[in-house]
């Protein structure tokens, strides 16, 4: 299949290249819409003009401590379920970590920590993993901290086409830590014939067992690709509202159960929902612990591709440890490591070759290590306005505020 054209949009140019390149870089609190909804109206304020606040002094040398925020299913964990990778950073460091699935979706743990983060306040968290879009708005109200690279010295194996990003040129204060795919997955034993596309999942014999979800960009994202709609290039209002006019008649109409973050995990292995529009490593993940009772794939018009980065919020006095943390996964070998438990998007040079030491089915799986077949259907959501942000998160809030 002969890859699509580069938009022409810079920023979407350069995230839909940056996975082209194969070596390209998630998401545990139980969160329902009415959480969710509540999140997206505390995200629509900004900061006024001036007010950025002031980092943190570095405590690091005195202090060999760290916590860790991310999103579920995000690390690799044993049967005892300890860290394996995190446990060998504290032998090798002496740092400890302390590490936590707080991130449900990117709005809610932002209306968590926002009031915090404009005040340069600690928010108890050294190191946080969000995702591209999220990343620009704390990079523009300057609540991160600029990173050292010196301290960081595994940088130089960062993807090359990741190294300069619109968000944050020259990577001085994010860094990627996986990327991957929102596609569509079905209870193989329950959805017998299976599902080939958005369009399926409103059928009538699925009536109150779809899950959507609680992140705007993917859920709308794939409803607009079912549409026709190039979700990378250039659409506007008109073409959003069709969107939400689907996605609104569904949820009044009882086909889709929930909107959720991360938990809908938890709704497909008890069954409340058969279907739904879901992340691609954990139904991977989901499987591996549930007899592999489900089936993921890219639909057919198309899914979203999507990074989370680490960054550093600016009242954390514990820089350097992060920094170290940084460093100590960008080694391909942990790298590796990770990427055989989470199933996403490694964005380190050389993690696939130390993959196959591991497990050459491991280097081969699309999700990992993507070619250009499969990214021939994955899109990225353009980067919106700020007066683009504010609307569409309205409409948006406004199912979930109804479900």
């Amino acid at each position: 299949m002969k890859p699509r054209p580069l938009p022409a949009d810079p920023m979407v140019r350069q995230l839909v290249q940056q996975a082209r390149n194969a070596q390209i870089a998630r998401r545990t609190l139980l969160t329902g819409a009415g959480a969710g909804a509540a999140a997206l109206a505390l995200a629509a304020c900004s900061p006024g003009a001036n007010s950025a606040p002031t980092a943190a002094a570095d405590s690091s040398d005195d202090d060999k401590s760290l916590n860790w925020d991310n999103w579920a299913l995000y690390i690799d964990v044993d049967d005892a379920g300890n860290y394996p990778t995190l446990e060998a950073f504290t032998t090798k460091t002496g740092i400890k970590v302390t590490y936590s699935e707080a991130v449900d979706d990117n709005n809610t743990y932002y209306g968590k920590v926002k009031d915090q983060l404009a005040l340069g306040q600690d928010i108890g968290a050294d190191a946080v993993c969000l995702t591209d879009w999220m990343i620009g708005r704390l990079i523009r109200f300057g609540y991160v901290q600029e990173l050292d690279h010196d301290n960081i010295p595994n940088l130089a194996n960062l993807a090359p086409s990741l190294k300069d990003v619109s968000f944050d040129p020259g990577r001085k204060m994010s860094v990627p830590w996986q990327g991957g795919f929102a596609g569509i997955c079905w209870n193989k034993e329950k959805v017998p014939g299976g599902i080939s596309s958005v369009e399926e999942l409103w059928d009538p014999q699925l009536k109150g067992r779809v899950g959507v979800l609680s992140e705007m960009r993917d859920t709308m994202g794939l409803i607009m690709l079912e549409a026709g709609v190039d979700i990378a290039g250039e659409w506007g209002d008109d073409e959003f509202a069709a969107a939400i006019d689907v996605l609104k008649k569904q949820v009044e109409d009882g086909q889709v159960r929930n909107i959720k973050g991360n938990s809908y995990k938890e709704d497909l292995v008890n069954e409340d929902t058969l279907a739904a529009i879901v992340w691609s490593g954990d139904i991977i993940q989901l499987n591996a612990e549930n007899d592999d009772r489900w089936e993921f794939i890219v639909p057919e018009k198309g899914g979203t591709l999507w990074n989370d980065n680490f960054v550093v919020p600016i009242g954390s006095s514990r820089k350097k440890n992060a920094e170290a943390l940084i460093n100590y996964y960008y080694d391909p070998h942990v790298a590796a490591e990770v990427a055989a438990y989470v199933n996403y998007i490694t964005p380190v040079v050389g993690a696939k070759e130390a993959a196959m030491a591991i497990d050459p089915e491991l280097a081969n799986n699309q999700l990992i290590f993507p070619d250009a077949t499969t990214l021939d259907r994955a899109h990225v959501f353009r980067a919106l306005s700020g007066a683009e942000e504010q609307k569409y998160n309205a409409d948006f809030q406004g199912i979930l505020l109804g479900a």
